[in-house]
């Protein structure tokens, strides 16, 4: 106590602050910062999740590098992402761009296309899953037979399972991209329009050298945003899927369903921590580029 009653008082008041934030930072670190660091650890080891931990050195990443299946699911997770995210990405600006200009109900609108992103994402797959059903269960296979056209297989197909499922989680994020946009357009400066439509430019122009380039910052946060999403997709894969988990010939698994079964269906906790390193990285390096690529626009 004698050493805190000589502090000066900017020093007591750094002491009080490192004092409130140790409860948090403690919990982070053991929330965060030890989880990751034992499943480095656990990636080197042999587990069964009951038994005794042994050490196999990098058998494991052998293993992963040997498996056809865990490259199939590495293009899966890839084609989520370079499918999901510039479909979703176009999609939620064109309804922001035009969402912004409308005046009435729009409200109303904005709430409804941000109602799927707080609606469960279990319930969203189931619906979407009965959707997807063969007559005469299926919402899409009965409108399509009601003009002559055969049903599809829609979740039993390899070519169009996996589309079939990144649908739903494209729409599922739409309404918190679209928000965002909007956050993003509603901040540029009505400055700039004002003086381009003075200068008689045309709507495309202050489409591509206004709007565009000054979205810049929000659209960098959009793409890492739904990279990450799409990277770690597993609700809609799993629940739209239970039936063969992964679709056929794990034409649908993402690496996060790959990890859930191999740890707890098979139980290979060191196989599965191998994998959910991998998974680190690639979300590791997604993050790097968002930080490159902000510190590229604010130079």
């Amino acid at each position: 106590m004698s050493a805190y009653k000589n502090l000066s008082i900017r020093q007591k008041q750094i002491v009080w602050a490192w004092l409130f934030l140790a409860i948090p930072v403690l919990f982070y670190v053991v929330i965060r910062f030890y989880p990751t660091g034992t499943a480095f650890v656990i990636s080197f080891q042999e587990w069964n999740l009951l038994g005794k931990r042994t050490w196999t050195g990098l058998e494991n990443y052998e293993k992963l590098w040997n498996d056809p299946v865990f490259w199939k699911v590495f293009r899966n997770t890839f084609a989520y992402l370079l499918l999901g995210t510039p479909v979703s990405l176009v999609i939620s600006f064109v309804i922001a761009y035009h969402l912004d200009k409308t005046r009435f109900l729009h409200g109303f609108l904005r709430m409804l296309y941000f109602l799927p992103f707080m609606t469960s994402a279990v319930a969203m797959a189931w619906v979407w899953r009965w959707f997807y059903q063969p007559v005469p269960i299926g919402l899409f296979n009965n409108m399509l037979a009601s003009i002559g056209i055969p049903q599809i297989e829609f979740l039993n197909s390899t070519t169009n399972a996996l589309p079939s499922i990144l649908a739903p989680a494209i729409w599922a994020g739409l309404g918190f991209q679209v928000i965002i946009f909007m956050a993003g357009l509603r901040a540029i400066p009505v400055s700039y329009y004002e003086a381009a439509k003075i200068d008689g430019v045309g709507w495309w122009t202050v489409l591509t050298r206004i709007t565009l380039p000054l979205l810049k910052p929000t659209i960098v946060f959009i793409v890492v945003f739904s990279s990450i999403g799409f990277l770690r997709i597993f609700d809609h894969v799993f629940n739209m899927t239970t039936n063969n988990p992964g679709g056929p010939l794990n034409s649908t698994k993402p690496l996060v369903l790959m990890i859930y079964e191999t740890a707890f269906s098979s139980f290979d906790m060191g196989y599965a921590a191998a994998q959910t390193v991998v998974l680190f990285l690639i979300l590791l390096v997604v993050s790097l580029l968002q930080l490159w690529i902000l510190q590229g626009d604010n130079t």
